[in-house]
């Protein structure tokens, strides 16, 4: 009888180190998934199934999942560069550039403005050039005339 009681222990004993076995590897091959999970992976369905594919493949592919699960940080993105802070870069960037278009625009009409001042200073210029010339030809003139008429 107590052969047979040992016959049943050790078989229940194995069918529940089968069964605790066959849900551990199945908890295992979802620890990526998890992972993945946890940090917002952007191919987390890929990694959900590739740790089911691992499961055929007896977890050869596994710790190349885990590698990949853990290689994304949602602030960071891939390998531990600051994903937020380059893009916040960026706009700043964008926006010095649009500044500068703007600038360059009023720089383009500002030009125009400064050579149009330019023609009219010119040209007034020239007006008083010719105005002093008349005034002193004309000036010349009458000194001589007043001469002439004192004689």
């Amino acid at each position: 009888m107590s052969n047979e009681f040992l016959d049943y222990a050790a078989l229940f004993f194995l069918i529940f180190a089968c069964i605790v076995l066959f849900y551990g590897i199945i908890a295992i091959h979802d620890i990526p998934y998890e992972i993945a999970t946890k940090r917002g992976h952007p191919h987390l369905e890929a990694i959900h199934y590739a740790g089911w594919v691992s499961l055929f493949t007896l977890y050869v592919i596994w710790p190349f999942l885990w590698i990949l699960a853990t290689l994304w940080q949602k602030d960071k993105g891939w390998g531990g560069s600051n994903r937020q802070a380059e893009s916040e870069n960026m706009a700043k960037l964008n926006q010095y550039l649009e500044k500068t278009s703007d600038f360059e625009k009023q720089n383009h009409k500002l030009k125009q403005e400064l050579s149009a001042i330019n023609q009219k200073f010119h040209q007034i210029s020239e007006r008083l050039l010719h105005l002093e010339q008349g005034k002193t030809a004309t000036g010349t003139e009458t000194a001589t005339a007043q001469i002439q008429e004192k004689e």
